[in-house]
């Protein structure tokens, strides 16, 4: 796919073996064990879907954003599939409360023919037990993987599967907007000709008839493979329907172990979108904390204030709820951007990334888009392998993610920063704690996808030098950063190496 395709691709995203090597090591942090999240999953509450393909038709690909690493030297495959069936939509006799404890009934009935693409291990000893689905996200008006993206190291190091999902009416058809292109049926009109999606409304249902599939028709949906946890995830739009579907469907369809909810808004997605009696969510919406499976709400600086002000919607953290807020974070940064889509683990791509912070880029493929300052280039994608893993062990074990510090805002609810504009309080990590950039969620032109970038500014000669005494105390400072962030669950062992080499190839204070 050309530069200027895979850019709007990226732009509507408003990927080591076994279970040790990805968890925390033992500290002090704060951590709650519960008794393992467990429901009876009952086929008979969700649509009997179908499922055809491996589709193979038409120009031979998948039309998906930002690609990947070559997942058959990673020993893995990816596969798509059409899903069919008759998808209800849900309306509320009452107007739906801020505390998410809502009361629906089903409405309409329509059928669907959707798609979804599959990436799991080859070797079905490999595989770890876990199925991530994620709703695919279409603010730029086609389908995007930003969660794909974001964890895809800590997916593929695990033996996890993922199945991504045109959840909705934009990612499959339609005239307008920045990708329309790129939309299935216009991107492919051959080979997406017999999807049919009878609109958003009837997202929902058709997500739990997905998610129900992938456990009841694991061969072919998973090539055989035996699914222990389906978990549910989200970013940006699609987590505002995912807040929707936790408090309206979960609780009556109970068909996925645990969901990831990543860069929210205070309030939620309608639950019906008709254009005569529709059911909008109220301003700010909770996330429901009665769900017998757990819930994480990953947030950035950019998600809390401004037009998305998560903050009206902040909820304290439960048994079944925990909320991770992450300093130095934007809605989404050059990684997802720029560089993660192909990251294949090896250290590479960490170096590349720690490099941006000095030289970070406000442009992609040749000016297409074009920032007034540079995007942000800080941890997002280390926290967020981190709480993919913490999800799954949650919903495994029982044993919840670390009760996590908040990020601090003042009387306004504007960001507390430091002398160095870096944020006070969320999560800590080295990028913020021994900083050679001030790294912000704001910071761009509220309009247009730049204000979701974020922004970073590189410190200068002369404020690195009066920080770090060399090159050598540099390093020190930022490997005990890295253990640190290790020891509360902020990033995982499996990165910190690469973390750490990434530090000792540069000349930072050198």
């Amino acid at each position: 796919m050309g530069g200027a395709a895979s850019l709007l691709l990226l732009l509507a995203a408003c990927s080591s073996a076994g279970d040790e090597s990805s968890a925390p090591a033992d500290d002090d942090s704060t951590t709650t064990t519960t008794t393992a999240p467990s429901f009876a999953f009952d086929p008979d509450l969700v649509g009997a879907a179908t499922v055809d393909g491996p589709i193979t038709g038409g120009a031979g690909k998948v039309v998906l954003a930002q690609g990947s690493p070559d997942l058959a030297s990673l020993g893995y495959t990816e596969e798509e599939f059409f899903v069919s069936g008759a998808a209800s939509s849900y309306t509320s006799a009452e107007p739906l409360t801020s505390d998410g404890q809502w009361t629906i009934e089903q409405d309409e009935t329509a059928d669907f023919t959707t798609r979804i693409v599959v990436r799991r291990p080859a070797d079905a000893a490999a595989f770890n037990g876990t199925v991530f689905v994620e709703w695919l996200n279409v603010s730029g008006g086609l389908d995007a993987n930003p969660l794909w993206v974001q964890a895809q190291v800590e997916l593929l190091r695990s033996g996890a599967a993922w199945v991504g999902v045109s959840a909705q009416t934009d990612g499959i058809s339609g005239e307008g907007g920045l990708g329309s292109a790129l939309r299935l049926q216009n991107a492919d009109p051959v080979r997406y000709a017999s999807l049919e999606h009878p609109g958003d409304s009837f997202s929902y249902d058709l997500f739990s008839q997905v998610g129900a599939a992938v456990r009841t028709l694991a061969d072919p949906v998973l090539g055989g493979l035996e699914p222990e946890r389906v978990l549910a995830m989200g970013e940006s739009q699609s987590a505002f329907r995912l807040s929707t579907y936790v408090n309206a469907v979960a609780p009556a369809t109970p068909v996925y172990d645990g969901y990831l909810v990543v860069s929210r808004a205070g309030d939620a997605a309608a639950l019906a979108e008709r254009p005569q009696t529709p059911v909008p969510a109220p301003s700010p919406t909770l996330v429901r904390d009665d769900l017998d499976v757990p819930v994480l709400i990953f947030t950035s600086e950019t998600d809390l204030a401004g037009s998305l002000d998560y903050a009206s919607a902040r909820q304290p953290d439960t048994d079944r709820v925990r909320g991770w807020e992450v300093a130095g974070t934007a809605h989404y940064d050059a990684y997802g951007l720029v560089v993660g889509a192909t990251d294949d683990g090896s250290g590479t791509t960490d170096i590349t990334l720690f490099d941006a912070m000095s030289e970070p880029p406000s442009a992609i493929f040749g000016n297409i888009i074009s920032c007034d300052r540079p995007f942000n280039t800080g941890p997002f994608t280390y926290v967020m392998r981190s709480a993919a893993a913490a999800l799954d062990r949650w919903a495994r074990t029982g044993e919840a993610p670390p009760e996590m510090p908040r990020l601090e805002l003042d009387d306004d609810g504007a960001q507390q920063v430091d002398d160095d504009g870096n944020a006070v309080g969320g999560i800590r990590t080295p990028q913020v704690d021994v900083p050679i950039a001030t790294l912000s969620g704001s910071g761009q032109p509220p309009n247009g996808f730049c204000g979701l970038f974020g922004t970073t500014v590189p410190f200068d000669a002369a404020a690195l030098s009066d920080r770090y005494a060399s090159h050598d105390d540099f390093v020190e400072q930022w490997r005990a950063s890295v253990d640190e962030a290790v020891a509360t669950g902020a990033i995982l062992e499996a990165d910190a190496e690469n973390l750490k080499a990434a530090a000792e190839q540069s000349t930072i204070a050198g």
